[in-house]
């Protein structure tokens, strides 16, 4: 009598992770996400160690992170994985403030965006 199993969100072939609250702008955060998307795992990983953006440290966690729901929730295996989906979502916005000349106040806004990273299985062609 108990509750029924709740589907699976993504395919039998396939894995996601989802990092939320990071603190950078959607548009910083989809550059580093355009430079995964359709590569070999192992390939995104080299690509974002050495990227020279801040915010690809993250998206190695997040990448990595997919990698390991895939392994070890979904058996499959980490050496056929690409990048199949890598989207970027908005997030709150802190508002801050800062004095200007004459009376006037300056707005800063503190943005943060999610991540979401989905891994396919896929097999290789000899």
């Amino acid at each position: 009598m108990g509750k029924e199993k709740n589907p699976r969100r993504v395919a039998d072939n396939e894995a996601m992770a989802k990092l939320r609250m990071l603190r950078t702008s959607p548009q910083k955060l989809n550059l580093v996400a355009a430079l995964i998307r359709g590569k070999k795992v192992e390939k995104a990983v080299s690509d974002l160690t050495f990227s020279k953006k801040r915010i690809a440290v993250d998206v190695r966690k997040c990448l990595q992170s997919a990698v390991a729901n895939a392994e070890n929730n979904h058996n499959l295996d980490a050496d056929e994985l690409i990048v199949a989906e890598a989207w970027v979502g908005k997030n709150l916005t802190m508002k801050r403030g800062r004095p200007r000349a004459r009376g006037r106040f300056g707005r800063i806004v503190k943005p943060f965006s999610e991540l979401t990273i989905k891994v396919r299985q896929v097999e290789e062609q000899a």
